[in-house]
């Protein structure tokens, strides 16, 4: 059983194996995500908004080191007295951090030594673990463990950018040429409206954004039971999406207009006039039952409003999402990519952007202490993104996981689903 303490999902306490276990399987992970890029894959940063493999390895294991064995294991001695200021993300109760955008300049320390922090850390935490821990720690392992699955995504995310950016088109992970599969026709999942209890509230665990459970008022409406696919994206672009002011809301054409989108990112026009993206697994043709991917919510309203659509608020997504199986793609056996629809389904693929803009429920809190840094200062100017994708893992998503960027975020995994009145 759970309960909502301090804002934090509180968890009751299993055994001290198992959760071990999962600590070392999600641990592992990171380190299997990172093992086919070089110490230069790793420390490269492309953007200020991409962070190097390398930052991601150290600053989950910041993380554990800051919140569990600092603070709660006596006599612990932090690996290095200067990687608190280094890894250290937006947590401002900690202390002092090193610029976001900065990060690409620190070639010290190396893979070979972030390694060594990393192992450093799991010894302490293994020890810890095995000792047994009260209910507060527990919780922070979970949100640690949490954490690091986001930051999993956050990994491929940003090193696809990172690869993206050589002409070599490298390759991360290979994949075989499958042949192209269909995508399921387009159908609706209708919803009768009225009050609807939202929110977490249930058993197992949940961020601090995800609550209090609220009612929600609903109207009649229907969510399309898959994403929208790269050949129902071709379609928008060759009837002149990219370039009917009309369809755009204002800061979405400026922002096509400055920055010369002309299809989603990692799209290429070849000189035979077809379509190619670039993916973890190198450049391939642009599959048309696959969902598109990497394009941003300005993108995403657009497209909607020429389907003769709409975008669904978060409301509306989790009223039938909730119930469905939930699917999660990463499990470190191949590159991310949207796999093609073969029918109906609420979950995985790429983040499906909703019109609602990522606010607190009635009633949220932040946890007290550094922890309630993790997602309330965050609620202004971003789109709540709702379903997972294919590079969140499976145990990681749920109705209730509101993810968020800002209206011009391409470089995730996010893609379309669409809405409409009834």
């Amino acid at each position: 059983m759970s309960a909502i303490v301090d804002g934090q999902r509180r968890l009751a306490v299993t055994g001290p194996a198992d959760r071990l276990d999962r600590y070392q399987a999600v641990r592992a992970l990171t380190e299997a995500l990172a093992e086919p890029l070089s110490a230069e894959d790793q420390t490269v940063q492309s953007m200020p908004d991409v962070s190097p493999t390398k930052w991601h390895r150290a600053h989950t294991s910041w993380f554990f080191e800051t919140f569990l064995l600092s603070a709660h294991r006596p006599g612990y001695r932090p690996f290095h007295p200067t990687y608190g200021y280094l890894f250290n993300s937006y947590y401002e109760a900690v202390g002092p951090r090193y610029s976001r955008p900065d990060r690409g300049l620190v070639s010290r320390p190396g893979c070979a030594e972030v390694a060594a922090y990393r192992a450093y850390v799991d010894e302490h935490m293994a020890s810890m673990l095995a000792d047994g821990l009260d209910g507060a720690a527990a919780d922070l392992v979970e949100l640690g463990l949490h954490h690091e699955q986001q930051h999993q995504e956050l990994l491929l995310m940003d090193i696809k950018h990172v690869l993206s950016q050589s002409p070599l088109d490298p390759i991360y992970w290979d994949e075989p040429h499958p042949a192209a599969g269909l995508a399921a026709p387009l159908g609706w999942v209708s919803h009768p409206g009225g009050v609807v209890t939202e929110g977490a509230g249930g058993d197992g665990f949940a961020f601090d954004n995800e609550g209090p459970r609220h009612d929600v008022h609903l109207v009649p409406f229907a969510v399309a039971d898959r994403l929208v696919t790269c050949g129902e994206w071709i379609s928008f672009i060759e009837d002149g999406g990219y370039r009917t002011a009309g369809l755009w809301l204002s800061d979405g054409w400026a922002a096509i207009r400055g920055q010369g989108w002309e299809g989603p990112l990692y799209w290429q026009r070849e000189e035979t006039e077809e379509w190619t993206e670039y993916t973890l697994a190198g450049r391939r043709p642009v599959d048309p039952s696959r969902p598109v991917c990497h394009v941003s919510y300005y993108e995403a309203d657009a497209f909607a409003t020429w389907a003769g659509a709409r975008l669904p608020t978060e409301f509306e997504w989790e009223a039938v999402a909730t119930g469905w199986p939930v699917v999660g793609q990463l499990d470190g056996a191949g590159p991310a990519r949207p796999a093609v629809s073969g029918g109906a389904s609420m979950f995985g693929g790429a983040w499906a952007w909703t019109s609602s803009a990522y606010l607190p429920y009635p009633g949220f809190r932040p946890a007290p202490g550094a922890v309630g840094e993790y997602n309330g200062k965050f609620m202004v100017g971003q789109q709540v993104l709702r379903g997972g994708s294919c590079a969140t893992p499976a145990d990681h998503v749920r109705p209730t996981y509101r993810n968020f960027f800002p209206a011009g975020a391409r470089w995730p995994f996010t893609g379309v689903r669409l809405a409409k009145d009834l």
